[in-house]
């Protein structure tokens, strides 16, 4: 197992780790809590269903940005402040999403609540680093992939529950609710966890050359295009199968959660068996594993595009590919931020940057011939895979000799040295 190189670090208590874990929530329960509303939202806007899915794209490319101007400012003024200005900003846009007259405003207030949530999931990912190495940093990832596929199982579950008293606009008032529980959490329980002596210096000139200096490391470089494309996969199912399932296979939106929901939970169980074989046996192994499940499960949906193939086999290519994803997520976020002690919050950003960005990119294009239509949501999940194991081959395999994916986590690298 890599010997993942830390901080000097202090006791992380009890509570940080827990609050840690639970500001992962942000991207979950933004994305799922109001998807089994989608199709009503899109009826009573009255927009077209791909233009309905660009509030899933916004609110991911939100995401994605808010990370990136976020982790350089953990870096250089330490984690809190954009910590609580994110949660409290988060609270305000979920408000304006609940009182958006038009699809165009939600639109546009979806980019800011993803804008306002990626501050905590960027944080979660770099407190993490700040506090763990070795083993219990790959543990901790493993357990932020599985409370975020419990929020996964519980977002959908919830919010088709919801549904049943409330229409969409409820739906954020409850995201405004969940901020404002976090925001209480954060004020009682959080403390700094990067000293000032260990914060970087030098302002946007600075921070560019830590992007630089980041890309051209291929490990990094590989790891980040590798959970990009799976997650481009992800987020085509999470735009795309409420459509389908409801729509082709003529589910309730309370049936399509329990479907949600099983998927969620595969991906649970499946990032936990990652962390720990990722710990225990090999980062390189179980990131092929993963990419192989993920490639099986797109194919599967492609062939349920090609023929109609019945719902138990879409949900069955539906659970492998989301499990897929989950069983890559511990290894390349291990990969990517185990030599960067100095700049967690630098590279967590761009690991979130290309986790959503992709999936934002994605999504729309599984609406583009139909509500419910299922060959477009195969082939851009296929597509997605097949990128994601050319990523991997080209960065982590061809280019890199027998072990290096674990040697490369294990050596502490600078901003200086990653360009080696």
């Amino acid at each position: 197992m890599p010997n993942l190189p830390a901080l000097p670090q202090r006791p992380a208590g009890r509570l940080l780790p827990a609050l840690l874990l639970a500001l992962t929530v942000f991207g979950p329960v933004s994305m799922d809590l109001y998807l089994p509303v989608l199709p009503a939202l899109t009826h009573e806007l009255g927009a077209a269903t791909s233009v309905a899915q660009l509030t899933v794209t916004a609110c991911l490319v939100g995401l994605a940005l808010g990370q990136l101007l976020a982790g350089p400012l953990s870096d250089r003024f330490g984690r809190s402040l954009p910590l609580y200005a994110g949660v409290a900003a988060y609270i305000a846009t979920s408000l304006v999403c609940a009182a958006s007259p038009t699809v165009e405003t939600l639109i546009l207030a979806r980019l800011a609540q993803g804008l306002a949530g990626g501050a905590g999931l960027v944080i979660a990912q770099a407190a993490g680093r700040d506090i763990y190495s070795g083993g219990e940093l790959i543990r901790y990832y493993g357990r932020m992939t599985v409370l975020g596929g419990l929020a996964a199982v519980i977002g959908p579950l919830l919010g088709g529950q919801l549904a049943t008293v409330t229409d969409w606009r409820g739906l954020f008032v409850f995201l405004a609710a969940v901020g404002a529980a976090l925001l209480t959490a954060v004020t009682l329980a959080y403390r700094e966890t990067l000293p000032p002596q260990h914060r970087t210096m030098g302002g946007l000139a600075q921070t560019g050359r830590d992007f630089r200096a980041l890309l051209s490391n291929r490990a990094f470089a590989g790891a980040v295009l590798v959970q990009g494309f799976v997650n481009a996969a992800l987020f085509a199912y999470l735009a795309g199968a409420t459509y389908v399932l409801q729509g082709s296979y003529g589910l309730s939106p309370q049936q399509y959660a329990l479907a949600f929901g099983l998927n969620s939970a595969g991906f649970m169980v499946f990032g936990y068996l990652a962390g720990r074989t990722s710990e225990r046996w090999s980062m390189r192994g179980t990131l092929a594993v993963g990419l192989a499940m993920c490639a099986s499960g797109a194919l599967g949906l492609l062939a349920a595009g090609l023929s109609a193939l019945p719902l138990a086999a879409v949900v069955v290519s539906l659970l492998v590919m989301v499990g897929g994803v989950a069983v890559t997520t511990p290894p390349t976020t291990a990969l990517a931020l185990a030599g960067y002690p100095q700049l967690a919050g630098t590279a967590s950003s761009l690991l979130g940057m290309a986790r959503f960005a992709f999936g934002g990119i994605a999504a729309p294009f599984v609406g583009l011939a139909g509500a419910a239509t299922m060959l477009p949501l195969g082939v851009v999940t296929a597509v997605s895979a097949a990128l994601a194991v050319a990523a991997h081959a080209v960065f982590l395999i061809r280019r890199l000799p027998a072990g290096a994916v674990e040697e490369s986590a294990a050596e502490p690298q600078t901003a200086g040295s990653a360009a080696r």
